[in-house]
This record gives C-alpha cells, sequence and structure tokens, in this order.
C-alpha cells in the first residue's frame, strides 16, 4: 500500500513543519498536533525523532504527516530505510505508532500501562529504565514515578525526552512536578554522567545541547496554571513530608 493509502488510518496527523537532518542517522521532523486546541498548556507543534544505529531504524514518538506539499519527503525517506522499531516514550505518545507498525511490520517498545482512550492496537513490549533496546539504545528514567522513560543514543550521543523537559521563551526548561520536584531534578542531573552533546524534546524548540540541559536543571521548573492549581491540592502532602514550599518560577 502506497503512503497516502496509509494515512487515511492516522490518528495525531497533522501538517508538517520541518524536517531536518541533525547527524548522519540521525533526523526529525515536527508536525502540528491534530488533538491540539488553543490553550493547551503545551506546543502545538511536536517531535518525532529517526534514528539508525547497529542495523535498526527507530522512530520515537512518531506522528505521521498529513499528505500536502513537502511531506512525501518523510515518507520517502521512510520507505527507503523502513522502520525497524517504534519507541512510545510516555504513555499518552501513543500517537501513530500503530500506524508504523502497522506499515512497516516494526516492532513497538513502550510503557506497560496507557490511558484507556489511548490504547496501542498492536502488541507492545514493555521497556522500563535500566533496559537495553536493539540498536544499543538505552531507556533511562526522568524521576517522575515511572511516567516516561528517555532514550540515551549512545551512537549519536544524544538524549531524547518526551516531555519531561520543554522550551519556553527560547530556554530549555524542567516542567515542574508538585508533589516532589527534588527527585525528577535529581534524577535529571545523574544523566549529566552520560556523555551526551545533544538533547532532543517533543515540544518547543526540539533541539539543545548539553549546556542548556545544565541550565534548565539550574532553573525554577517550568510550571502553568493547572500545574499551579494541582500544587494547591497537594499542599498537605507536601507538608506532611516536610518537603517545603514548592518552586515558584517569578518569570513565569
Amino acid at each position: 500500500m502506497d503512503a497516502a493509502g496509509m494515512r487515511g488510518d492516522v490518528t495525531m496527523a497533522g501538517q508538517l513543519e520541518s524536517l531536518r537532518e541533525l547527524a548522519p542517522g540521525l533526523s526529525i521532523w515536527r508536525v502540528r498536533h491534530g488533538h491540539w486546541h488553543k490553550g493547551d498548556d503545551w506546543e502545538a507543534v511536536v517531535t518525532t525523532t529517526m534514528v539508525q544505529a547497529r542495523g535498526e531504524v527507530a522512530l520515537l514518538d512518531p506522528i505521521a504527516p498529513t499528505e500536502q506539499e513537502g511531506a512525501d519527503a518523510v515518507w520517502r525517506r521512510l520507505d527507503r530505510s523502513p522502520p525497524t522499531m517504534v519507541v512510545i516514550l510516555k504513555a499518552d505518545h501513543v500517537r501513530d505508532a500503530d500506524l508504523f507498525a502497522r506499515r512497516y511490520g516494526a516492532r513497538v517498545f513502550g510503557p506497560g500501562l496507557y490511558w484507556r482512550d489511548d490504547l496501542p492496537t498492536v502488541p507492545v513490549q514493555q521497556i522500563y529504565p535500566g533496559m537495553e533496546l536493539p540498536g544499543g539504545m538505552m531507556a533511562l528514567s526522568d524521576g517522575r514515578w515511572g511516567q516516561e522513560t528517555p532514550l540515551w543514543l549512545p551512537d549519536h550521543r544524544t538524549l531524547v525526552f518526551a516531555d519531561a523537559l520543554t522550551e519556553r521563551r527560547e530556554r530549555l526548561r524542567v516542567w515542574s512536578t508538585p508533589w516532589d520536584e527534588e527527585g525528577p531534578l535529581r534524577t535529571l542531573r545523574s544523566l549529566l554522567r552520560l556523555p551526551f552533546d545533544r538533547v532532543i524534546i517533543s515540544h518547543g524548540e526540539p533541539v539543545h545541547d548539553r549546556g542548556a540541559y545544565i541550565q534548565a536543571l539550574d532553573a525554577p521548573p517550568w510550571t502553568t496554571p493547572a500545574l499551579r492549581e494541582w500544587a494547591r491540592q497537594v499542599q498537605p502532602y507536601r507538608e506532611l513530608l516536610g518537603l517545603g514550599p514548592w518552586w515558584v518560577d517569578e518569570d513565569d
């Protein structure tokens, strides 16, 4: 079946914004998320990462582009180097994993639990922090009780995140965690032991260097009105455990 025929099954597809080659065997494309609505506290344009390593071709949190001028470049690239695996980094990032798995016969790796209104329809092999995936990629922890498994791409000296970090106002930021900000920051800081040069994120400007990552760890976590409300709800829990006041971002 050709690309146009497969696009009829797309669930999250949106307009292709860009396709970028970052290094040999490492590229990204950016698509306007089909389920984004005005007022959402995340950026409308999201990133898919494609990595080739050790005989594997992996798509990380992929969203398919809709049929339009320029989108064929993505499909031609995929058809030249068919994906052998799809990796879902976070339970609400199923996106178009099913479509790519069916089209290319790719294996799917991802979390063990999902939202019931966003379930994969293909078999998924569970991943967990510390698991080495085909292609030499390593699943990591973001410190938020298993919400996300970022990936370490050793052959490309790159970390890839789902939602642990975001970009706002031209700065890489860590998403705040109202019930425990120190745990995620401590875990993310431990990743500095890895010799990475590049960080790829899903929302906002996608590509950052190691220096930007260090600055993000030293800055107050990024907050939103919804997270502030959540913080108010969990304040008794924080007081019970003696966690102290929650982060307040003065320039937010």
